[in-house]
């Protein structure tokens, strides 16, 4: 919703004060579907060339994603938290070998299933699963495990920010194919100049909207819209980071209550829950 209302009044002001100013809106009505045809054909099809089909089919998700709220929210930091203190809990209790089967088979798994917005989510499921699995199996030490994490994180990472470089150089490329059409208006006002001046006028006008449009969709459409997507990743990495500190405090002996304490404590301030808040959100899922 915010998103929307930011172009809502972007866009607002812009053409709003043009209006008010006294422009001249049948300029911009009679120019812009050609404009928008030169500019948004020339870039889309250079987008297409610059991006592997994965990177095409990512920007293609994140897009209507980044429309919605944010999922990354204190409430599922603190459901992450929670799943990490019952799967822990058990294991200090009964043994490591205890969570081998919610370990194998999460989607069976009855702790699992008491959070089942994080068991939609392959990505967390796998990561997590994967790293309880090394700790049942006691064939790697905690400094192994945190290079593993670490390179793994930082490959999801780069992965999600795919999206985010191609918006941003289709953000660098918009006022070039605005220039490109502006070119083409003027070349094409040259070639008319036995016209009279009210028409050669037009001409003109015309030919700069394409800057204009250029602009504007770089600087006000494409370029914030790559920003709110590269702080979606930086959120999505925190949660990797929370679940990574969280199994390294329990590796080195930390009881499950100090543990995920470790995993609270890297999660941004907006988002982090208070210890009392955490306790009390834990105390109640168990």
């Amino acid at each position: 919703m915010l998103v929307l209302i930011g172009y809502i009044v972007a866009f607002g002001c812009i053409f709003g004060m043009y209006v008010i100013h006294g422009g001249n809106v049948s300029v911009l009505a009679k120019a812009l579907p050609f404009e928008m045809v030169t500019i948004g054909g020339g870039a889309l099809g250079a987008f297409i060339v610059s991006n592997q089909p994965k990177v095409l089919k990512a920007t293609a998700k994140a897009i209507p994603a980044a429309l919605k709220p944010s999922r990354y929210t204190k409430a599922r930091y603190m459901e992450v938290m929670a799943l990490l203190y019952e799967l822990l809990q058990k294991a200090r209790k009964e043994g490591l070998m205890s969570i081998e089967a919610d370990v194998e088979e999460p989607q069976a798994s009855t702790i699992f299933q008491n959070y089942p917005e994080l068991l939609a989510d392959n990505h967390v499921v796998e990561f997590l699963t994967d790293y309880l699995r090394m700790m049942v199996s006691g064939n790697l030490n905690s400094h192994e495990i945190e290079a593993l994490m670490d390179n793994e994180i930082e490959a999801h990472h780069a992965e999600s920010h795919g999206p985010v470089g191609a918006l941003n150089r289709l953000a660098g490329a918009l006022p070039a194919f605005g220039i490109i059409a502006a070119v083409l208006g003027v070349v094409n006002t040259m070639g008319s100049v036995g016209q009279p001046p009210a028409i050669l006028g037009g001409m003109i006008a015309s030919a700069l909207v394409g800057t204009f449009l250029g602009i504007l969709l770089a600087y006000a459409l494409v370029e914030p819209l790559a920003a709110l997507l590269e702080q979606r990743t930086q959120d999505a990495a925190k949660e990797f980071e929370c679940i990574k500190a969280t199994l390294l405090a329990s590796m080195q002996g930390y009881n499950p209550a100090t543990a995920i304490e470790f995993g609270r404590k890297v999660l941004f301030s907006n988002e982090r829950p208070g210890f009392l808040e955490l306790e009390s959100h834990v105390k109640g899922k168990k």
